[in-house]
């Protein structure tokens, strides 16, 4: 079993809105923090069971305010809007910058499916 690498730079970029992660091996992803929101892997956002998970709506003005290296392992992430119980694993955030952009286009699908809205 392989572990996923751990970023070798991560940097909040307020005025953009991103985590930027660069890796050992050249990949460099730019997680917006709406997406890292409503794709938490805490229990309140992802569920405790199978299936999509609580859909999050009127994140698009979220900041990430704080972050804190969790042993050798995760990323916990402290939102604007007050959440903070997920633990964003380095293999978590690797697979989140490998599929932005199908986890983006499902994110706008299930908001429309519903009704909702990003702000």
């Amino acid at each position: 079993m392989s572990e996923t690498p751990r970023p070798t730079d991560i940097r909040i970029r307020r005025k953009s809105r991103v985590l930027r992660l660069e890796y050992a091996d050249g990949t460099c992803h730019e997680l917006p923090f709406e997406l890292l929101r409503v794709y938490s892997p805490s229990a309140e956002v992802r569920g405790h069971g199978s299936g999509p998970g609580t859909l999050q709506t009127g994140k698009a003005d979220v900041m990430v305010e704080d972050a804190e290296i969790v042993g050798n392992y995760a990323l916990k992430l402290g939102f604007s809007d007050g959440h903070d119980s997920g633990l964003f694993s380095w293999e978590y955030l690797r697979q989140l910058g490998d599929s932005q952009q199908r986890l983006w286009q499902d994110y706008l699908e299930r908001l429309e499916q519903e009704g909702a809205s990003r702000f």
